[in-house]
């Protein structure tokens, strides 16, 4: 008994935890992810195409924060339902505690007596000898969830430490892009764009259907495309990761619906084109912000309105996953991200993508050609 009771006063001091929490090992799974992008942002500098090289390494560390905050959110819940129970049982675990410090104190010989004499005594024995492995037990797991809580609280302030280098790092691998692809060799392009036509068709276009329906005419393109477009319908990739906000022809808060999606990114989220396409817009246009349209298919047009900033000069032809652009916003500082990552939810996701596929002179379902996440 005396041993039950030092091994519930010195419970988190001693012994290695029973075992990794999944919080635990997803963040430090999203540690590993991050340690190699690093390594890719590195290596980046001497790739032969920094623009591929520095798009994949934005992407892992994308990924890597995105793992981080899961991690970080499911040890906050998991500490707080530690808590919960730690506050449930405070009560009985203090009388637990009282009793077994007064047996811890007793004299041996006054422990082996009973009032009714030698029968109860041995029956007193019977009981202690069947209580004790049920309070080991229980000590146990106690000892195990305040180990749990030990590691969860180094994992935070690990994740404080790395956050700041992180958020710096794809900052840096982002601006390192942009300046790639105004530096890169010139793209093939499948026409040349008439300036003057094209500030002419923005100036005359009042909605977004009808500069696209005259983007078509304008420039008439010689696209070659010898991947099919079609069978690709229901598996191409979001251009950004975020989570669906509202579906084709949904209503927003505002009362407006649009014939296109609207997708929940977090700021400075890296935009890219879901299929091998000619760009055929990029800039701002009309109250969409900034606006890149692509021509992934002859007869088809994909609309990514309300980034941040755009890539590319219009009439190069992109291969699948080829960045276009950034989201806008300010990335977060990491008392920020802590923050936000340990209430959860989507609160961090400020910025809008639309999405908008056009078939011919009318737009279609995006979501029947994409893989969508609606939380």
């Amino acid at each position: 008994m005396k041993q039950l009771f030092i091994a519930l006063t010195m419970l988190a001091l001693s012994g290695p935890a029973i075992a990794q929490s999944d919080p635990i090992t997803t963040a430090k799974r999203a540690s590993q992810m991050l340690e190699a992008a690093a390594d890719s942002l590195t290596e980046a500098e001497s790739a032969s195409d920094r623009v591929g090289a520095l798009t994949e390494t934005v992407r892992a560390y994308e990924e890597g924060l995105s793992a981080l905050r899961e991690g970080l959110r499911r040890a906050s819940i998991q500490e707080r339902s530690i808590a919960l129970v730690f506050e449930a049982k405070r009560d009985r675990l203090a009388r637990l505690l009282g009793i077994l410090q007064t047996i811890g104190t007793s004299p041996a010989p006054l422990l082996m007596m009973h009032p009714t004499g030698a029968i109860g005594t041995a029956r007193s024995g019977m009981i202690l000898s069947e209580v004790t492995p049920a309070l080991q037990s229980e000590a146990l797991v106690l000892r195990g969830q305040l180990e749990e809580i030990r590691d969860i609280r180094s994992l935070q302030q690990s994740a404080a430490t790395q956050l700041t280098k992180s958020l710096a790092e794809v900052q840096t691998a982002r601006a390192d892009l942009s300046k790639a692809i105004a530096d890169r060799v010139e793209l093939p392009r499948s026409f040349t764009s008439d300036s003057d036509k094209m500030r002419a068709l923005i100036e005359s276009s009042d909605t977004l259907q009808g500069f696209a329906s005259g983007l078509t005419d304008l420039n008439p393109s010689d696209l070659n495309n010898p991947a099919d477009f079609e069978a690709a319908k229901g598996n191409l990739t979001l251009p950004a990761a975020g989570t669906l906000l509202h579906g084709f022809n949904e209503t927003d808060a505002s009362g407006i619906n649009r014939p296109g999606l609207v997708l929940a990114t977090r700021a400075q989220s890296l935009v890219t084109t879901p299929w091998p396409a000619t760009l055929r817009y990029s800039g701002p246009l009309l109250d969409y912000g900034n606006v890149v349209i692509l021509e992934p298919s002859k007869g088809y047009l994909l609309i990514l309105a309300g980034l941040g900033q755009t890539f590319g000069e219009v009439g190069e032809v992109l291969d699948q996953g080829a960045p276009v652009g950034l989201m806008g916003g300010l990335t977060p500082n990491p008392d920020a991200f802590l923050m936000t990552a340990a209430k959860g939810g989507g609160g961090n996701q400020q910025e809008s993508l639309y999405i908008e596929l056009r078939q011919g002179d009318e737009p279609v379902d995006p979501a029947t050609w994409f893989a969508t996440n609606k939380e």
